[in-house]
């Protein structure tokens, strides 16, 4: 499976799953923290696999790649957004191999809890669950701007931002960097971004969330995309203390940008 890499490529090894919509180039974030640090973020391009492969699986083929990449070293994961699903899902497959979690503006189940209504993406995971098809033209649609017009989908998705994204959007760098992420995102169409929808909406494996592996989540007061209130839910269902960093003021990915060098100098000190 093909994956981006930053930071030191002799670095220790940390595995970013990047969130939904996203791409292995949001891991780019980490570059120059990671690089200072010593460490080696790999992003893998699971998008990419085959879209018949859902389900144990599409994590099970994800943690072959990672396993067979670092060779069986212990590696550490982080997770954003969406993505954090699936690095619950593949850390539960690599149970002694994952030293630790870390986990930012994470995405809960919604069955958890009345979450919904407090999300920017209500509509999009209404019509998901709703109506599967007319989903799949939507996000068919989605991937039609992110190729001919990526700066009006930018425009579109953050339209809602609060906290601190209000103003990470008016970076002229933030915004070339989403628009690249949303064209990888929907390079090979739209299968791979689906998936991870369908995924996040069906039952979490019981196993995430018994992993005896270091929690820790990082999550926006502001955020509007996945609330605050989903980080402290799921710091309540670890079978072990997991850790919240409470990021006032900042909200989705503004919580990313805070929180990637102060992940990276934790990471570096373990």
């Amino acid at each position: 499976m093909d994956f981006s890499e930053y930071g030191n490529p002799a670095g220790k090894p940390v595995v970013y799953f990047h969130g939904v919509p996203g791409s292995p180039y949001e891991s780019a974030v980490f570059d120059t923290p990671a690089r200072e640090k010593g460490l080696r973020i790999l992003c893998f391009d699971r998008f990419a696999i085959d879209h018949s492969v859902t389900d144990s699986d599409y994590y099970r083929q994800i943690a072959q790649a990672i396993s067979g990449t670092v060779q069986g070293a212990r590696v550490d994961f982080i997770g954003f957004s969406l993505g954090t699903h699936a690095a619950l899902e593949v850390s539960a497959l690599m149970p002694r191999q994952v030293r630790s979690l870390h986990l930012v503006s994470a995405a809960a189940p919604l069955d958890g809890g009345d979450f919904l209504d407090q999300m920017a993406g209500k509509a999009v995971f209404s019509l998901a669950k709703r109506s599967p098809g007319l989903f799949q033209w939507l996000v068919k649609w989605q991937a039609l701007l992110a190729k001919r017009a990526p700066q009006m989908l930018f425009r579109m998705l953050f339209a809602s931002a609060q906290g601190q994204d209000r103003e990470l959007v008016k970076s002229p760098e933030f915004k070339a960097l989403i628009c690249q992420v949303l064209q990888q995102c929907f390079a090979q169409g739209a299968s791979g971004y689906t998936r991870d929808i369908q995924q996040y909406l069906k039952p979490w494996s019981a196993k995430v969330f018994t992993c005896e592996t270091d929690v820790c989540l990082w999550h926006g007061t502001e955020d509007n995309w996945s609330p605050f209130a989903m980080s402290a839910y799921m710091a309540e269902r670890f079978s072990r203390k997991a850790r919240v960093e409470r990021m006032e003021g900042f909200s989705h990915y503004s919580c990313l940008y805070a929180a990637a060098p102060m992940i990276c100098a934790r990471l570096a000190c373990e």
